[in-house]
């Protein structure tokens, strides 16, 4: 491992001033992927800044929702009695990932910065677009099982590790970031970006710039919601598809409709398109079937993961059937 400095940040702007000063400093919390990515060579920071005392880890009511800190573990947030009750399919995508050790460690901000799983960017013997750009990209030759189907580029194919990201697209999560100039919000369906020419950027943050809280609105259907996700393991596994579904029903109409999934592209991918079809339309199979039909159309399979369509295609079906079925 490359020689690095390690401060540890008492208060946030003088991190943000260390972070913002140096291209090749880093922030780090729970350091649950960041360490890997050190160990196996991918990434090689000069500087960590520790920002494991910053007092950010509250879940906390606010006007029109409910904010969580950054540095909030996921297990505490899983079991936090506020996001049970208002938020199920927050706390069922937390619970779905890693292990209990990871998740006692890991920060919400650090699981948005997850990066890909991807084996070739970890490979530092592999040319990979992400790791190192214009290098090629071997996944697309490659075994590429576990890879995109949906809004990947002839650059990259790797997918978005994260469970909690794809249940915070489908609530319509905002996240604030602080950085020299102040704080700003982020809708998360804009945080992430798709691969395009330059999959070696994986979110819209400036360098500098830290992950201070996560934003869920008030939402009429988060009670009624599922987070499904389909693996190789029952545990401490990725996703090879997993889908966020919420649904608020009245009279046998859905009035509301929100559904996202993970594991089948370089970022969340919440579904519009799908949405327009299941609000106005009765709960019942042949509605759930369009849904996932509309959302699979677009997918463009590789060599070895077509099974991934029909497999996200049930995975919908099943995950809206379950939220249907909820009293």
């Amino acid at each position: 491992m490359k020689p690095f400095a390690y401060t540890r940040a008492t208060e946030e702007r003088a991190a943000i001033q260390t972070v913002a000063s140096n291209t090749e400093a880093k922030f780090i919390a729970g350091g649950t992927n960041l360490l890997d990515l050190m160990k196996e060579g991918v990434t090689q920071p000069s500087q960590l800044v520790d920002i494991t005392r910053l007092p950010l880890a509250q879940v906390e009511v606010i006007s029109g929702g409910v904010r969580i800190g950054a540095m909030a573990k996921n297990s505490d947030v899983a079991n936090n009695q506020l996001i049970k009750e208002r938020y199920p399919l927050l706390s069922e995508a937390f619970l779905a990932g890693a292990s209990p050790q990871l998740r006692n460690m890991a920060s919400v901000g650090g699981n948005l910065l997850q990066r890909t799983r991807c084996y070739y960017f970890y490979d530092t013997s592999m040319p990979c677009n992400k790791r190192e750009p214009g290098s090629g990209c071997a996944a697309i030759e490659g075994y590429n099982r576990i890879h995109a189907i949906l809004g990947a580029s002839d650059k990259c194919i790797a997918t978005h590790p994260s469970d909690m990201c794809v249940a915070l697209a489908a609530l319509d999560a905002t996240i604030r970031v602080q950085g020299a100039n102040g704080i700003r919000t982020i809708p998360i369906a804009e945080f992430h970006r798709l691969p395009g020419d330059t999959p070696e950027i994986d979110t819209v943050l400036q360098q500098g710039e830290l992950i201070v809280s996560v934003d869920l609105p008030d939402s009429p259907f988060a009670r009624r919601s599922h987070y499904l996700k389909v693996r190789d393991r029952a545990s401490y596994a990725f996703a090879l598809v997993s889908v966020a579904a919420a649904l608020d029903i009245d009279n046998d109409t859905i009035k509301a409709a929100r559904i996202a999934m993970g594991g089948v592209a370089h970022k969340p991918w919440r579904s519009l398109e799908a949405e327009k079809i299941l609000v106005g339309a009765k709960p019942n199979e042949e509605t759930f079937t369009a849904a996932a039909t509309a959302i699979v159309q677009e997918a463009k399979p590789q060599k070895y993961n077509k099974f991934k369509v029909e497999m996200a295609k049930r995975a919908i079906v099943r995950a809206l059937t379950t939220v249907g079925e909820m009293a």
